[in-house]
């Protein structure tokens, strides 16, 4: 055989082989490998290739700009002298909210492709791998950075290749996806109106504006959790921002680049410090921003008093019935010795303050820690609704004089009897507030969303003035002389109300029965009936051991009993709700409705469609009476009949952190939260808290125009 003869079947060989494909890599939660778009290469010849990620279901990668948080895909490559590779070609990023936060990444599959080019010189004939190191943050609730080292091999042919094989398609996809230069003139200017940012051009005359939004390339310099607000112009719009720190400093950006999402399209822009161009708005007003009192423009002064408005509120929430009348019976017992009623009120008032403030402390870091919680996180944990549910057994039973507890009702919600009954009254204000964490009354919610997104100590003082509002009304009548001397003297009467009170906690019982089944399912039911009467066996012993003889026998039996009881309620209701279907949290409806998801939304707000969206949660007593006194109503179901809307319902009874960004978005800590979208896609009206059904009807006749 000849020497050229031999280089002529090298050749051919190479024609016929295709680019060898490694196997992909799994770094944990994902798996990465890169692919090409043609399966050999020319000398001289560029080519596209991929970095391919499949990533794991609920987790997600991190675009060019992270947003609020994270960490770019990154890649290093090895190669051969004379090769070379471009950057990524980056894919539209997907708004990923996280608590107060936005980032900017990516889920499910995407391909970041990139040029690669071959040297002249490059041996026809041989076979070349191609070796690179690729970098990943990968986030669930917690992010793990994770490593790949990948490989290509691609012959090497006389002629160039064409694209072809399994990746060819793909890759043109995502090239095709990639926001792309077009005629567009943008602008910005930051001023007392805020950031505005104009954008004109023909390919945005006559487009779907309604989802527009921008992602800029620098990660400082716009607020990333805001909302943006859209004006519409004849050949264009201007899009409301929030600044960031970078505009602060003496030399502010005079250029801000990143992606405008107009539509459908991506477009690749690079505005310029200056005016606005007219065309970009003019044709009507901003998108509709949310009524109602709204967190964005609230400041300390106007947070405390909405604070303490909400506080006193509270107070006749339907939560709070059970404990109001306890609070009422240990003043009365109190009501003609004034001494004795001011250290009560003062201790329920100390009570009351550091239950709020513990609350806020663990919210406050449980959100530093990353977590999307709000206002009633820990009825949304089956161990702690389980502990709450056999606490209000017990206070039941004590009242129902199962067993004692001090020698007067002032010892109601403590372990602890002390003179005066001052830890009583201390413990009552704590089962207050742990009673009233489900409600949400008005005023509370603009205050405690924008309590949560500002520092610490700001925080704690709105927590600490809903405290104060809260336990005003009683705090006043302890110190008013006038109002203690109408109140009957103690006497066998208050027996009888003792045990007429010991109705409300039992149903508080009941109801925090009916959430753990929600959350935890049947299983979790029957485990939390079972060890409910193991704790009321445990009461009836301690009860029993009072004045006995063999007192520490029986007393002994009763904590281990009790302690029994406790863990066959908090063990098995977490697993219960670990292995609990997601449609076992949905509380019954007699509205139809659809579950929420992001994804419907965007698809009900494309096509013209009004929305109405209920967040709800089965702890919330204020969503359930609202259920029950406005929403599950005639008239509010032939309105939706009638005006097309379509109702979504976001059930937040256990942790949920879509939901919980959608209302930090809205500036809410909890729920419960209504928006309903009008057909012409603006930003949602936000309801009041307090609903009834003509207001409702009316809130949907207006969105369908």
């Amino acid at each position: 055989m000849t020497p050229r003869f031999a280089g002529l079947i090298l050749a051919l060989l190479a024609l016929a082989a295709p680019a060898a494909q490694a196997a992909p890599v799994d770094t944990g939660h994902l798996k990465a490998e890169l692919i090409a778009q043609t399966q050999a290469i020319a000398p001289g010849q560029t080519i596209q290739v991929a970095l391919r990620q499949e990533i794991d279901k609920g987790w997600h990668t991190y675009w060019r700009n992270p947003g609020d948080s994270g960490e770019a895909t990154k890649i290093a490559w090895t190669l051969p002298p004379g090769w070379s590779a471009g950057d990524f070609v980056w894919q539209p990023p997907e708004p990923q909210p996280a608590g107060p936060l936005v980032n900017y990444g990516y889920s499910g599959e995407v391909l970041l492709p990139m040029t690669l080019t071959a040297p002249a010189n490059a041996p026809v004939g041989q076979t070349i791998t191609l070796k690179a190191a690729a970098a990943f943050l990968v986030c669930e609730e917690i992010c793990i950075p994770e490593d790949a080292l990948l490989e290509l091999t691609l012959p090497v042919q006389a002629q160039p290749a064409q694209p072809s094989g399994r990746w060819a398609a793909p890759i043109a996809r995502a090239l095709d996806a990639a926001p792309r230069r077009a005629d567009l003139v943008a602008t910005f200017q930051n001023n007392d109106q805020g950031l505005r940012l104009a954008v004109t051009g023909a390919p945005l005359a006559g487009a779907d504006l309604a989802d527009s939004y921008f992602f800029p390339f620098d990660g400082a310099v716009i607020d990333h959790a805001a909302a943006q607000t859209i004006e519409r112009g004849s050949q264009g719009m201007t899009l409301g921002l929030t600044a960031s720190y970078a505009f602060q400093g003496p030399e502010p950006p005079q250029v801000m680049a990143g992606v405008l999402k107009a539509g459908d399209a991506y477009y690749e822009i690079e505005a310029q410090a200056g005016p606005l161009a007219p065309e970009a708005s003019g044709l009507g007003p901003p998108a509709a921003r949310p009524s109602g009192l709204s967190a964005a423009g609230l400041g300390l002064p106007l947070a405390l008093a909405f604070a303490v408005l909400g506080g006193l509120i509270l107070n006749l929430m339907p939560c709070v019935f059970p404990i109001l009348a306890m609070k009422a019976a240990s003043l009365a017992g109190h009501a003609h010795e004034a001494s004795g009623a001011r250290r009560q009120g003062l201790a329920f008032l100390a009570g009351v303050l550091v239950t709020f403030l513990a609350l806020a402390g663990v919210l406050i870091a449980a959100q530093a820690a990353g977590a999307a919680v709000g206002w009633g996180f820990q009825l949304q944990s089956p161990p702690v609704v389980a502990a709450l549910c056999l606490l209000m057994l017990a206070v039941a039973l004590n009242l129902s004089g199962v067993f004692e507890i001090g020698t007067s009702l002032q010892g109601v919600g403590s372990g602890l009897a002390t003179r005066g009954g001052l830890a009583g009254a201390f413990f009552t204000g704590v089962l207050a507030v742990v009673v009233a964490a489900p409600c949400t009354a008005p005023f509370m919610a603009p205050a405690l969303g924008w309590a949560l997104t500002q520092p610490a100590a700001a925080a704690l003082l709105v927590f600490a003035a809903l405290g104060l509002g809260f336990a005003a009304p009683f705090v006043a009548v302890a110190f008013a002389p006038a109002l203690l001397a109408r109140l009957p003297r103690p006497g066998p009467w208050m027996d009888h109300l003792r045990k007429v009170l010991a109705f409300p906690m039992y149903g508080a019982a009941a109801w925090l029965l009916w959430v753990l089944t929600l959350q935890a399912g049947p299983m979790g039911l029957a485990r939390l009936l079972a060890a409910a009467i193991v704790l009321a066996l445990a009461a009836w012993l301690y009860g029993l051991s009072q004045g006995r003889s063999r007192a520490l026998a029986l007393r002994g039996g009763a904590a281990v009993l009790g302690a029994l009881a406790l863990l066959a309620a908090l063990i098995p209701a977490y697993q219960s709700a670990a292995i609990a279907s997601p449609e076992a949290s949905g509380a019954v409806a007699e509205l139809p409705y659809e579950p929420y998801s992001a994804q419907r939304l965007a698809e009900l707000r494309a096509q013209g469609t009004p929305v109405f969206v209920n967040f709800t949660a089965a702890w919330c007593v204020t969503c359930q009476v609202n259920e029950q006194v406005a929403l599950a109503r005639e008239g509010v179901a032939q309105a939706l009949t009638e005006t097309g809307t379509v109702y979504l319902k976001g059930d937040w009874t256990r942790k949920d952190d879509v939901i919980a960004a959608e209302l930090a978005r809205h500036g809410r800590a909890g729920v419960p939260l209504y928006l309903v979208y009008d057909r012409a896609g603006a930003e949602p009206v936000i309801l009041p808290q307090i609903l009834t059904e003509g207001l409702v009807v009316r809130a949907l006749e207006a969105a369908a125009g």
